[in-house]
């Protein structure tokens, strides 16, 4: 069964930082690239990050670009997305995703498997 869990979340003040993680199962992590999505209410879903299979490439949206930073550790299917300088506009469901491939895909329909969201709040 594949799954894709989430952690991490939570409320934080304006200015600090969480790490969410993302633990990925049933299915070869080094073959997906993972990303992460972000859904606040009445809003569309937004890419925040993304990395590729091995690692080597990363992306960034312009809204986290120097805040946000990605990291993957294969030896435990897991991907990190550490979050600094936190803003209340942050605040939102934070989705974990996979794609087969294992290159930077920003489309979020292209996505093959998706975890449930952890809440992030960042209050001002």
């Amino acid at each position: 069964e594949v799954q894709l869990v989430e952690s991490g979340g939570g409320l934080v003040q304006a200015g600090g930082s969480l790490r969410l993680s993302c633990a990925a199962s049933g299915f070869t992590f080094d073959d997906y690239a993972i990303g992460w999505f972000r859904q606040a209410p009445e809003k569309e879903r937004e890419g925040v990050s993304c990395i590729s299979s091995i690692g080597g490439s990363t992306y960034y949206a312009d809204s986290v670009k120097g805040r946000f930073t990605i990291s993957s550790d294969n030896a435990k299917n897991t991907v990190y997305l550490q979050m600094n300088s936190l803003k209340p506009e942050d605040t939102a469901v934070y989705y974990c995703a996979a794609v087969f491939g294992g290159g930077i895909i920003l489309q979020a329909w292209q996505y093959d498997y998706w975890g449930q969201g952890t809440q992030v709040t960042v209050s001002s």
